[in-house]
């Protein structure tokens, strides 16, 4: 959503990097920048003003002037002002002390209203609630089918007594809906569900029979929160549907819908400034699971491309397998070998955690290798468990013994080229490796100066290093030549300067110096 006004921001900001300080003319220009950047993003000219007179203040400050790196403080102050206007902190719903919580959804016609009710009754539902939702729009046709069968995905019941509205009497709809939402709330006491989401009915336009409707119900269930839907992509007519709703029903918090669209993201920056009514929640998907709670300061440091770590950590934690997890912990303690079953286990945990792209996207400096990221396939994973499982257990646990004829059966079991099955194997291999390193303690492979890291170092240097001829089988006459070996460089040793760092300590060669097994010596031709 937020891809261009990101890479704007980025780049403005990398013009400030190496400047021990900034003069006016400096300030002047990033300001401009990033008033230039917003506005190409739809975010509301007012705002737009607002937020940039803030920077210029604080930046042409002492704040700035008396920092040890002037282009770090004002993305600081940039960053800071972002989430000021994107909220200021985390607002979270405000449960009822008796009864059901009451939540009433409102917004356009085609904000995705319906599809948000069963996303929030999920979260909500993981959250330890008991909730259900009640339909309440009866004049869209086929809206109250469509909230049965969201509520069905997300495993919450939908109290429904009227069908609403069909294609061919769409100006009779079946039923009152502010009677149905009271009963919806009766209901909902009776079964004893603690919260209850009423999905109302939406317009092309705002209206004022709409806007009356909406009252209607309003009074008559009295609600805890009344949520704000709004679809992210809309532009700078969401400052004016907001206020407009904010006008006719006094809504207390907004739910950014389509947040995983293309469009420019200008309506998330301008609405809770506007308003001055915080952003509670982001839909960022058409899963019912790609639903979640809006934190203003985490999302101001996606937009600047510092990653949003947190989140990627509270995703893991709430997809990953504890048991799994232990198991492979232990399989690292006791240094057993990493197999193909454990590399799908973790395939399987990565992609319980959902969209790869969404997740590379959180970590910091993501902005870069966007294009990468946007050609990744999600389908990779299923095509390398379908290649995992069409090998026999033994091959998965021994997989040096898949010549070409099992690679060629393999890759017919999973409907893929010998050649994916190749490079898959390969990329086990090398995992392996590092596995095993990791398990004996050696640190990460390929890491130059660390102990034990012999890894990617060690085959780069293997490149550009002169081949060494090859050792006489002969035992006799490789000692020999060792000890000739050693000769040329003990002469070539005491030819360097006094004070060179190498050759100092000349002199014969003494096998026993290696620290090799017992014997071996003596097939070296040492004295012992």
């Amino acid at each position: 959503m937020f891809n261009s006004l990101s890479d704007r921001l980025t780049a403005t900001f990398k013009n400030l990097r190496g400047k021990g300080r900034l003069t006016e003319a400096d300030v002047d220009a990033t300001v401009r920048e990033i008033r230039r950047a917003l506005l190409d993003a739809d975010v509301a000219v007012p705002v737009v003003r607002e937020f940039t007179g803030r920077v210029r203040e604080r930046a042409l400050g002492a704040e700035v002037s008396g920092a040890l790196n002037p282009s770090q403080q004002i993305v600081k102050i940039v960053n800071e002002e972002l989430v000021e206007i994107l909220g200021g902190e985390t607002r979270r719903i405000r449960l009822a002390k008796t009864g059901p919580t009451i939540i009433m959804l409102a917004g356009l016609q085609g904000a995705g209203k319906t599809t948000l009710a069963g996303k929030l009754s999920k979260w909500l539902k993981s959250q330890g609630h008991s909730p259900m939702l009640v339909a309440c729009d009866l004049q869209r046709p086929n809206a109250v089918t469509q909230l049965q069968v969201v509520g069905q995905r997300a495993g919450v019941p939908v109290f429904a007594p009227h069908p609403g509205a069909t294609s061919t009497e769409l100006d009779h709809p079946a039923g009152d809906p502010v009677a149905v939402a009271r009963a919806g709330v009766e209901e909902a006491k009776r079964t004893l569900h603690d919260v209850v989401i009423v999905d109302t009915a939406g317009r092309l336009g705002v209206d004022a029979d709409m806007m009356e409707q909406a009252r209607q119900i309003r009074r008559a269930i009295v609600p805890n929160e009344v949520l704000f839907v709004i679809d992210s992509m809309i532009g700078q007519d969401a400052v004016n549907t907001a206020l407009a709703f904010d006008e006719g029903v006094n809504f207390t918090g907004i739910v950014l819908s389509k947040l995983d669209g293309d469009a420019r993201g200008g309506a998330a920056l301008s609405v809770a400034s506007v308003t001055g009514k915080p952003v509670m929640f982001a839909s960022t998907g058409e899963s019912v699971d790609d639903f979640e709670l809006f934190h203003p300061d985490r999302m101001a440091s996606r937009i600047l491309d510092m990653g949003d770590v947190l989140t990627l950590i509270e995703q893991a934690e709430k997809s990953w397998d504890k048991d799994e997890a232990a198991r492979m912990a232990k399989k690292f303690a006791d240094q057993e070998d990493f197999t193909l079953d454990d590399f799908l286990a973790q395939m399987q945990q990565i992609r319980n955690m959902g969209s790869m792209k969404k997740m590379l996207m959180m970590m910091p400096g993501a902005q870069n290798i966007r294009q990468q990221l946007e050609q990744f396939d999600e389908r990779e994973i299923d095509r390398v468990e379908a290649i995992v499982r069409s090998m026999t257990p033994h091959e998965r646990v021994a997989p040096k013994i898949i010549n070409g004829s099992r690679r060629a059966r393999i890759a017919r079991g999973s409907g893929v080229h010998v050649s994916e099955v190749n490079g898959l194997l390969e990329r086990f291999a090398q995992a392996q490796k590092m596995m095993k390193k990791m398990a004996a303690g050696g640190g990460m492979p390929g890491m130059p100066g660390m102990p034990g890291m012999g890894g990617g170092g060690a085959r780069k240097g293997a490149k550009t290093a002169p081949k060494k001829k090859a050792r006489s089988g002969n035992p006799a006459k490789a000692a020999q030549e060792l000890r000739d070996a050693e000769a040329r460089r003990a002469a070539g040793a005491k030819a360097l300067p006094t004070g060179a760092s190498f050759g100092q300590q000349g002199g014969d060669f003494d096998p026993s110096q290696l620290n090799l097994p017992k014997g071996f010596d003596k097939f070296l031709g040492g004295s012992k």
